[in-house]
């Protein structure tokens, strides 16, 4: 791949990251002092566009203890040296703090609680070294050497999305399982989107909806839309924000609230299909940074339009989120949830009352995921160009995009009652 696919500052690794510091992290690792390496490389883990809140390389080691030569590869996070837009919203954000809570306490324990009853679902891969200080990193065994693959240029299929649902509703089983009967055992995983330094005020965010109005204007058969959008314009981000901090502020005896991943998209995690017949085997969740307790309805809004292609979110959307439901009550039912069964009437409603973060989503981020999948443009410019931004309101897949969703809104009452 060439290099201009890659994040610059992914190019060459910083200064600290360097054969003392991976032979004291494998030293460590392996419990052998005497552990010396006898070959280290570093290149760029993935290619531009698949993180934005961190920067990360893999490491192929060669080394040697008293038990012989052996080779490793490495995948190491760590936190980029931030300027301008970027800097104003990750600021002194605790990214890092969240994703080694969940590595090391949430889901050890989320597996611990499965493997009681029989279930041998893998949640995460092995983290076998992590610092806040000197540097936030974070490092793992690398899933390319296991078979697994992000998967690029093509959306996802049904099986694929189906596997990553089910991943999700049994963490989120669990965790309703921990929120019910040992709250304090979450009380760290406080900080979502909303709560990011500067993101809800980013211009990405801030110029979403005035394009998106103008969108619905100039193409006649969404001109009955524009009225409901004009009015919700100067405070639906309120009302984003309400939802989704109610947890912690103002939290609802109905509900739904579960210990959310908070960017779960196709690119947080990777699949394994099997070499010889192609069948797909397994899905792995990666990039547990942005976990916070909050409704399922927002990891499940933002998969809608992050996870799943067009067709999906057009014909199979109500099928793949009763998958994910289907799953949840079966995980809850396993492990013996004493608290009040979620109904599928019920979900669904909760679904409706984070609307305005639906919205949010069809107006602002929508157009920016049909640009990148479909049209390549520049993940960068579109972050800080706000022309190039707009262009996205333009393509034609996401007019077809937008319009199956927003008569969506129309058929469930979304509209009523702005």
């Amino acid at each position: 791949m060439a290099e201009e696919s890659f994040n610059a500052d992914e190019l060459n690794p910083p200064e600290w990251l360097n054969r003392h510091f991976i032979t004291e992290v494998l030293s460590g690792h392996e419990k052998a002092p005497e552990l010396k390496i006898t070959d280290l490389t570093f290149a760029p883990a993935s290619p531009k566009g698949d993180h934005y809140a961190s920067i990360m390389f893999r490491a192929n080691v060669k080394y040697t203890t008293q038990k012989g030569e052996f080779t490793k590869s490495l995948i190491i996070k760590t936190m980029p040296e931030a300027e301008g837009l970027k800097k104003d919203m990750l600021g002194d954000s605790p990214l890092f703090i969240t994703e080694i809570g969940m590595y090391t306490r949430v889901l050890p324990e989320c597996e611990r609680i499965l493997r009681e009853v029989n279930d041998d679902a893998k949640l995460y891969v092995d983290c076998i070294y992590h610092s806040l200080s000197p540097k936030q990193v974070v490092i793992f065994d690398d899933l390319v050497e296991m078979g697994y693959a992000v998967v690029r240029n093509r959306f996802l299929t049904q099986e694929e999305i189906c596997s990553a649902y089910g991943k999700l509703a049994k963490i989120q089983a669990i965790s309703m399982k921990m929120i019910n009967e040992r709250p304090d055992y979450l009380k760290d995983f406080k900080n979502g989107m909303c709560d990011m330094p500067g993101l809800m005020d980013s211009p990405i965010i801030n110029a979403g909806m005035t394009p998106f109005i103008e969108f619905l204007a100039r193409n006649p058969e969404l001109n009955k839309y524009q009225a409901y959008f004009e009015k919700i314009k100067l405070h639906f981000k309120d009302q984003v924000r309400e939802t989704m901090q109610e947890y912690r502020k103002n939290p609802r005896k109905d509900g739904y609230y579960v210990l959310c991943h908070g960017d779960y998209h196709s690119r947080n995690m990777m699949f394994k299909h099997n070499k010889e017949t192609g069948g797909f085997e397994d899905c792995m969740l990666l990039d547990y940074q942005g976990c916070n307790v909050t409704s399922m309805a927002v990891d499940l809004i933002y998969s809608i339009y992050m996870l799943m292609g067009p067709e999906q979110r057009a014909e199979e959307l109500e099928y793949l989120l009763k998958y994910y439901f289907t799953v949840l009550l079966e995980t809850l039912g396993k492990i013996g949830y004493q608290g009040e069964m979620p109904t599928l009437s019920g979900f669904w409603a909760e679904i409706k009352r984070f609307r305005y973060y639906e919205f949010l989503m069809v107006s602002t981020f929508l157009p920016i995921s049909v640009g990148l999948r479909e049209h390549n443009l520049d993940i960068e410019e579109m972050l800080y160009n706000d022309e190039t931004r707009r262009k996205c309101y333009n393509l034609k897949g996401y007019l077809e995009d937008a319009k199956n969703m927003l008569e969506r809104f129309e058929r469930s009452g979304y509209f009523e009652d702005l």
